[in-house]
């Protein structure tokens, strides 16, 4: 009896191959697919759309220079979304200055995320990180929407795990003014 083993690659296994031997019609084929995913995703760390737009295609040609490092080890998205989202730190690193705040005083983090999981609202939420201050919207894309641990965090930014945790809990405070100050208005409307 013998075994036949299923050797289909998927789509995107061999656009990964093509991608690995500089293939530029894999490039543009990743590009197209991809591009306005990962523009979002710089959006959300950087609010101005020249600056994010910079960060993306940046991180684009980090990913067509290093593709050869991808293990196939997890999704190829995902892997993207990495290089696209070190890339925004980065820039962020170098070209802003960010004060975070180390606020040992607050005392608990959980009544702010009852609080803000109690909230109904119809609004785009990207549109409503765009209003938290940067360094409460980065923190809180990278804790929320990366995973990332506050130890990470801590890390990539240069700042105490307090600090991280300090504008965490600013950052769900100020998103919880904004849905409220947004239902209120459009219960007046």
């Amino acid at each position: 009896m013998k075994l036949f083993i299923n050797s289909k690659k998927s789509a995107e296994e061999l656009l990964v191959e093509r991608l690995k031997k500089s293939d530029q019609k894999a490039q543009r084929e990743l590009y197209d697919q991809c591009a306005k995913k990962m523009l979002a995703v710089c959006r959300s760390y950087i609010a101005d759309a020249h600056y994010a737009e910079d960060c993306m295609i940046n991180g684009f040609c980090k990913v067509f220079n290093h593709v050869v490092k991808f293990e196939n080890k997890g999704s190829f998205e995902g892997w993207v979304r990495r290089i696209m989202v070190n890339e925004c730190l980065t820039f962020l690193r170098s070209n802003k200055t960010l004060i975070y705040v180390d606020d040992a005083r607050i005392s608990s983090y959980d009544d702010i995320d009852d609080e803000l999981d109690k909230l109904e609202f119809t609004f785009n939420v990207e549109e409503v990180l765009q209003e938290l201050p940067e360094t409460y919207r980065l923190v809180f894309n990278l804790h929320i929407l990366e995973d990332y641990s506050h130890q990470e965090i801590a890390e990539a930014l240069n700042i105490s795990v307090s600090s991280s945790k300090t504008q965490l809990f600013r950052a769900k405070a100020k998103l919880k003014e904004i849905i409220l100050t947004k239902k209120r208005v459009q219960h007046e409307i």
